[in-house]
């Protein structure tokens, strides 16, 4: 309405958006891995999100979805942060997800997980397709199909949502009736 995107992006960025339904699909496709890597992560105490940008933002819901529903404590860092005392908490066995989505922050992410790596952590990383050196640095890796930047969050939540409720299953809680939550209601 403004004027600010062309009619070639617009078509581009709606075609793109269409994309996603099958691409969520192809995520799905590869959840008995993450099942088996939850069933490993099961008993952690503590969970490490980092990411950059966008990413950070994955890294946002992903924790949530942890606390939520596995009742583990997690932590979302901007990767860049970690210097600034958070890295301190890094000791041996120490879950650290890195979501690697945002290509031009790529490499800075890989360079903060193999810090934590240096310290310890065990490495997740959640990367596009393609971008299968990050299996050098990482214990384990799952991938999401390529997308315009604008919407890989929408893909990328799929498996760490899919890791909390496959790690709160191994654990036996129910997930269906997490507790201490309720519905966001606006009483006043």
């Amino acid at each position: 309405m403004r004027g600010t995107v062309s009619q070639a992006d617009y078509d581009r960025y709606i075609a793109e958006l269409q994309t996603i339904p099958s691409k969520i699909n192809k995520v799905l496709e590869d959840k008995e891995r993450l099942q088996w890597f939850a069933s490993k992560f099961a008993h952690i105490q503590n969970a490490f999100f980092i990411g950059r940008g966008i990413d950070y933002t994955i890294c946002l819901e992903g924790s949530l979805k942890m606390k939520e529903i596995s009742y583990i404590h997690s932590e979302a860092y901007a990767a860049g942060e970690l210097k600034h005392g958070t890295i301190s908490l890094i000791e041996d066995g120490t879950l650290v997800i890195g979501i690697l989505t945002q290509n031009e922050l790529y490499e800075k992410t890989v360079s903060n997980m193999v810090e934590c790596k240096s310290r310890g952590a065990y490495l997740m990383g959640l990367a596009s397709y393609g971008k299968y050196e990050v299996e050098d640095q990482c214990n384990f890796v799952t991938y999401v199909p390529t997308i315009d930047p604008h919407f890989s969050a929408s893909l990328a939540v799929v498996p760490l949502q899919l890791l909390g409720y496959y790690i709160s299953v191994a654990r036996g809680l129910d997930v269906d009736k997490p507790r201490n939550l309720a519905k966001s209601v606006t009483v006043e």
